[in-house]
């Protein structure tokens, strides 16, 4: 391999919300920020921005946008014209943005539950009414209920459907049929299409099929939203982008980024983004298969030493979702077991909805040894609940 993702980086006492939060001695393996560099060739267009030692005022340069095109055409088989996009300052203000532009405080949103927790946050900051479209859980796999969420969808007060796409925390990759059904429902109801695919990049089998390439074929209000902050781990450096093909639909959203003072992205953000996009192919492609090994050494593990959790298949992200419901504990006292006795943070199911109960997310994006270390951790309080029970 040309990228040592083996490599420990002390990242205690850096201000980093994902160690610097936790206990002393507690293994954080909980928050969606991988603990490894990003790829070397965006350090290196970031220090060659900085070296210049003059910030003013800057421009969106023009590879800004073709460096997006060019990786959508490539990955995922999306060609999009310049029109299309609006850069943004990061996934959570773009989704926030949106809300406040095309849905009042009283009306629905529709989430697929489980699903990321700041969603929550984002919808009940605003006071918006949400309505659960619970997945459907069977033999641990995860499907959507189409019936409900058009049950849902038909509500004359339901406005939008947040979709997350893949899907966070439980590791789907949509299908194509699973995303015309939505595009279906929610074109004969009107109701808008937001999705988020910040984790599009990190589909292991087959590619990510982009909302926005179904969404052309139906009469829908639809904005995909994009970013290369999860894929090259530089999430303190916010920046993301939307893309729709209706140019009135951005034209609302950028005038209420104006409004919140918000429109325009960091420019050592953007520099990172077009590096990753135009140079980091190779760094992303180890990533993948990095990722990918780590989840199966996870799954021999548990198959070998915690029988009791089932792995749920990840098909993307570097977010794996156990159900541990076969222990007999909830997931807030299982998490809270983990942190206090094993010195290991997993998140609570229960973060993500009430489908959530009984399970656990782990975040695989480390060093295999660290991987190693957090599941012995695991396995340890496990044995523990054994011998009490």
């Amino acid at each position: 391999m040309k990228y040592n993702f083996d490599e420990i980086i002390e990242r205690g006492g850096t201000d980093s919300v994902k160690w610097d939060w936790a206990e002393e001695g507690v293994l954080p393996m909980w928050v969606a920020d991988m603990d490894f560099k990003t790829a070397p060739e965006v350090i290196q267009a970031i220090s060659a921005k900085v070296s210049q030692g003059v910030f003013g005022y800057g421009i969106i340069p023009e590879k800004f946008y073709h460096s997006i095109m060019d990786w959508w055409e490539k990955y995922h088989h999306f060609t999009i014209e310049k029109d299309w996009l609006l850069p943004t300052t990061g996934m959570l203000p773009s989704l926030s943005t949106i809300i406040r532009t095309f849905v009042k405080p009283d009306e629905n949103i529709i989430l697929q539950t489980p699903i990321y927790n700041h969603f929550f946050v984002i919808l009940e900051n605003y006071g918006c009414n949400i309505l659960l479209n619970d997945l459907k859980y069977e033999a641990g796999n995860y499907s959507i209920d189409f019936d409900d969420l058009e049950t849902k969808a038909s509500h004359p007060n339901t406005k939008l459907l947040l979709l997350c796409n893949p899907q966070n925390p439980v590791g789907k990759v949509w299908k194509q049929e699973d995303l015309e059904r939505i595009a279906e429902i929610c074109s004969k109801n009107k109701v808008m299409v937001v999705s988020d695919e910040i984790h599009s990049d990190l589909v292991f089998d087959g590619h990510h099929i982009p909302f926005a390439s179904i969404a052309q074929n139906f009469t829908l209000d639809s904005i995909t939203c994009g970013s290369p902050c999860k894929t090259f781990n530089f999430s303190g450096f916010p920046i993301s982008y939307l893309i729709s093909q209706d140019k009135a639909i951005l034209e609302k959203i950028h005038k209420t980024l104006e409004l919140q003072e918000n429109s325009y992205p960091n420019p050592i953000s953007l520099e990172a983004l077009i590096s990753a996009y135009t140079n980091g192919h190779e760094w992303m492609s180890e990533l993948k298969n990095y990722l990918y090994e780590n989840f199966l050494f996870l799954k021999v593990f548990c198959n070998q030493h915690l029988p009791l959790i089932k792995v749920i298949p990840l098909e993307a992200t570097y977010l794996v979702w156990l159900d541990c419901s076969s222990l007999g504990r909830s997931s807030d006292e299982l998490s809270k077991l983990l942190s206090d006795e094993g010195k290991v943070w997993l998140n609570s199911g229960t973060m993500y909805g009430k489908g959530g109960e009984g399970f656990l997310r782990i975040n695989i994006g480390c060093p295999r040894i660290l991987l190693e270390e957090g599941l012995k951790r695991l396995q340890n309080v496990i044995n523990s609940l054994n011998e009490i029970d």
